[in-house]
């Protein structure tokens, strides 16, 4: 079903391998911020920045200008938590993110929704405009943007119109009249995988970087394919480098708003050999073999597609009859990209 897609980015259990943000960073974030006229913020941020993040090793803010303060008053707490954003978003990803994405806040069960239009600029959340051209502030870890006033806590979008689309097919590698063909078909150029490869480097998957640039053989489509790849600190023997990466790429490009429209259940193949990856959800949650996006669509061409993964892809086990004296199973305090359809 066509509907208008919504994605959220994982919350605070995701960045657990980080540490919290130093203290120093967040006074020199503040000190900018009166620099560059948010001096209320600036303010606000040295007062509340240990009970808002204090185990945090990332964050984004949006401040609003004084003139916002002189409105509204000194906001609440809760005001401010949906100001903050537990993960650092680079202005490029801010750009990249489709209308109706769903950015988890610091307010639980509050995310901003980005309302960009199709035009692209300028970027908006919940209809509230991002000022600033460029970061306010960015050491890669705490970024701040300027935002025109205060964001709506209750900020909805409209409910759209459905309508029926057809399903994204993903053919099999082998399902192809010439599976049974042995001869094995290289990558193009290296020129193919460059913008890919710098892009993962950027955001912390050197590991599957290696592996695009490395150009293995084998595939029987090598014009079209999707990656999901895992973080460097998710892949467990990175000496096994063609196993790991062929379980992690399948034979056809899908881009997210593709990922979204399977149906449960729906089994995509990929290059290894009896290792397939199943479409599962819990709750408006998808998930590959029980792994969530972290970063979606973080890279895209006419062939390649690139989804970022926090962790590495195993193969399901079939469920055994559960023992209803047994904790649940499964349980995952991550947050990860939300599918929600309405």
């Amino acid at each position: 079903m066509a509907a208008l897609l919504l994605v959220s980015l994982i919350l605070l259990s995701l960045l657990s391998l980080s540490s919290s943000l130093p203290n120093q960073a967040v006074l020199d974030a503040a000190e900018i911020l009166s620099d560059s006229g948010f001096v209320s913020m600036a303010l606000t941020l040295e007062l509340v920045s240990q009970s808002l993040v204090p185990q945090s090793p990332s964050l984004t803010i949006f401040a609003p200008p004084d003139t916002a303060f002189t409105r509204s008053g000194q906001p609440s707490l809760s005001l401010l938590q949906i100001h903050f954003c537990p993960l650092p978003l680079p202005l490029q990803t801010l750009k990249a993110l489709p209308a109706g994405t769903k950015i988890p806040t610091l307010l639980s069960g509050h995310s901003l929704i980005v309302t960009t239009p199709s035009s692209g600029a300028p970027i908006s959340l919940n209809n509230v405009k991002i000022t600033s051209a460029a970061p306010l502030y960015d050491d890669g870890f705490l970024i701040i943007f300027g935002v025109d006033k205060f964001f709506d806590a209750n900020f909805q979008l409209p409910i759209p119109i459905r309508s029926p689309v057809p399903d994204p097919v993903c053919e099999s590698s082998t399902s192809s009249s010439s599976a049974n063909v042995t001869t094995t078909i290289g990558f193009p150029g290296a020129s193919w995988f460059e913008g890919a490869s710098a892009v993962l480097r950027s955001n912390g998957y050197n590991v599957m970087a290696s592996f695009l640039d490395l150009q293995l053989v084998g595939f029987k489509n090598p014009n079209s394919m999707t990656v999901f790849a895992p973080l460097d600190q998710a892949i467990e023997n990175p000496l096994q480098y063609p196993s790991i990466f062929l379980r992690h790429v399948v034979p056809c490009r899908l881009l997210w708003s593709d990922l979204v429209r399977f149906d449960e259940g729906t089994v995509l193949p990929t290059y290894m050999e009896g290792f397939t990856i199943t479409i599962s959800r819990s709750g408006d949650v998808l998930l590959l073999n029980g792994v969530p996006v972290f970063f979606a669509n973080m890279y895209y061409s006419d062939s390649l597609v690139v989804h970022g993964l926090r962790e590495s892809l195993v193969m399901l086990e079939m469920p055994e009859v559960a023992d209803e004296s047994s904790p649940e199973s499964g349980t995952n305090d991550e947050v990860p990209f939300d599918n929600t359809e309405f």
